[in-house]
């Protein structure tokens, strides 16, 4: 993704009291996809607790022959629970980012883009940033390999090792 300046983000946030900037891609291969509007109910209730802050939402389809089409969530027509959040989007994806993440999807695919920041832990980072320190790397664990893990642990364990 490219260099995004806080400005970028929302010219009325205190760069003090940002918290830390997630994404995420969520990929529905050709036929399997099933919005039940589960997904809108829980992105809305992580907003209303105060957990995160939507900061761009991007809907992608990849179509047989791989040319991508990129769907700001304004353009949906039926936005349903999520009229609230899109109200509030700063939609800070450029071209190349595009690009970029639909590189990964498969042909025929809709994928979702959810850039958040992380409201919980905005005091955190304050406090960080305010003793000399700064954000250096960040990274997930994917589920399945804490799920490999685990298993794997519980599999020593039965054996007695």
């Amino acid at each position: 993704m490219t260099d995004v300046t806080i400005e970028d983000v929302d010219e009325n946030t205190d760069l003090n009291s940002l918290g830390p900037v997630d994404y995420v891609v969520v990929e529905f291969p050709a036929g399997a996809s099933n919005f039940t509007g589960e997904m809108a109910k829980e992105l809305v209730r992580l907003v209303d607790a105060g957990t995160i802050r939507v900061i761009d939402v991007l809907i992608l389809t990849k179509d047989e022959d791989g040319n991508v089409d990129a769907m700001e969530l304004s353009d949906v027509p039926e936005l349903g629970e999520l009229e609230a959040v899109e109200a509030q989007l700063a939609e800070l994806l450029a071209a190349e980012d595009v690009e970029h993440l639909a590189a990964a999807m498969d042909p025929g695919s809709t994928a979702g883009v959810l850039i958040w920041e992380n409201l919980w832990a905005a005091p955190f980072a304050s406090a960080a940033r305010r003793s000399g320190g700064q954000l250096i790397a960040t990274g997930r664990i994917p589920i399945q390999a804490i799920i490999a893990s685990i298993e794997a642990d519980e599999a020593l364990a039965t054996e007695g090792v």
